[in-house]
């Protein structure tokens, strides 16, 4: 299931949505062609109607939304408390945030060692050279990573924020890849516990009573 289809499943028609880092601004039109109101926001985000050139720290628009959406741009918020705590103020309360994701901490030997072999295809094909071993691709995937949030810190940090509605475990590796292997082969990879899933979508719900608000300051899971 594509994004854009999770997210039209998951928050109510004709709501209206800001999309957090929405880069070239797909998702914020198909949505504003579906029928809602769209804020789309990115500091390289496109011209147009839609579109903010703009930081989430940078966003002075009031709101509110009754739905904050986020494709592979939360784990890059340089304050992550801080990121939540916005997106929490910028909401209606029963609002929904809803999240495409990944886990970097869930890249282990097993896992690169299928990605290390997707590679070396992709370099057999004229594509750019593979990590010269298992090893030097897991050191490689933890320096290019080294300074994005986990998903264990982002669960934390929306967890004291929003109650959660759904989560759930996708591929993800597929998508850089350059056609070595689709979703369908990282997918059936998963289910035959070969390797693990990576990306993560998440809903979660604004409580009636904001935590900005609220002694209570934090939610356990549903």
């Amino acid at each position: 299931m594509s994004f854009e289809t999770f997210v039209l499943t998951r928050i109510p028609s004709q709501a209206r949505v800001l999309e957090i880092g929405c880069g070239a601004g797909d998702l914020a039109r198909a949505l504003a062609g579906d029928g809602y109101s769209v804020t789309a926001i990115d500091p390289d985000a496109p011209e147009g109607a839609l579109f903010r050139q703009v930081t989430l720290e940078e966003f002075d628009e009031t709101g509110p939304f009754e739905a904050v959406v986020a494709s592979r741009s939360l784990h890059h918020v340089p304050d992550l408390a801080a990121a939540v705590e916005k997106i929490d103020s910028l909401l209606v309360r029963g609002g929904l945030v809803v999240l495409d994701d990944y886990a970097k901490e869930r890249f282990d030997r097993r896992t690169a060692a299928w990605y290390y072999d997707q590679r070396q295809t992709i370099a057999a094909a004229g594509g750019p050279e593979a990590p010269a071993s298992v090893e030097e691709c897991v050191r490689e995937w933890e320096v290019d990573d080294s300074h994005i949030h986990g998903q264990a810190e982002m669960e934390a940090a929306l967890d004291r924020r929003f109650r959660e509605q759904f989560l759930a475990w996708v591929p993800y590796l597929w998508r850089d890849l350059e056609g070595a292997a689709s979703l369908g082969d990282e997918q059936a990879a998963i289910d035959a516990g070969t390797i693990a899933a990576m990306g993560f979508r998440y809903v979660g719900e604004a409580p009636l009573e904001s935590a900005m608000r609220s002694e209570r300051g934090s939610f356990s899971h549903s």
